[in-house]
């Protein structure tokens, strides 16, 4: 029997400091971002990407105390997105200089977004690189993504991840 793991819900108030902010501004660009609980009671994550500077990108990731998949081969994201695309991004190693990724949508309403965890590319930098997909058995970060490649603001309001 599979059983799913919760790696971040807002009920169970799972310390919001685990998450950090990285932007294109490591790298000299001039996006902004923010992550914290809403109004509402809900992670939030949100802010501007700009393309000055050879920027283009706001992200936020939580380092894991390693959790190990089982028998899971589903990512489960039960978020509100703002109509625009993000990637959430998962890593083996904290260490691992590449990450493996998954684009999705967003709808403007509270959904929910399946993604096999087989189907998450390897990236370093926006570069798709030559190897396999993901195929290990445990994950130590996790991290949401927002370059679309245009100046824009965006709003990613998260309730929970879990896999399953």
């Amino acid at each position: 029997m599979i059983h799913s793991q919760i790696l971040f819900d807002v009920q169970s108030k799972i310390n919001m400091d685990n998450w950090t902010i990285v932007n294109d501004n490591v790298m000299g660009g001039r996006s902004q971002s923010d992550f914290g609980m809403n109004a509402d009671g809900y992670a939030e994550f949100s802010g501007t990407v700009s393309l000055e500077n050879y920027g283009g990108f706001a992200s936020v990731r939580n380092r894991l105390h390693a959790s190990n998949l089982n028998d899971n081969k589903h990512v489960l994201l039960f978020l509100k997105g703002d109509g625009k695309n993000y990637q959430f991004r998962l890593k083996h190693k904290k260490s691992d200089y590449h990450s493996y990724v998954y684009t999705f949508p967003t709808q403007g309403n509270w959904e929910e977004i399946k993604i096999p965890i087989n189907a998450m590319q390897p990236q370093f930098r926006g570069r798709q690189l030559n190897m396999a997909n993901f195929n290990h058995e445990s994950i130590e970060e996790m991290a949401f993504l927002i370059a679309n490649k245009k100046d824009e603001s965006f709003e990613l309001v998260i309730k929970s991840i879990e896999i399953q």
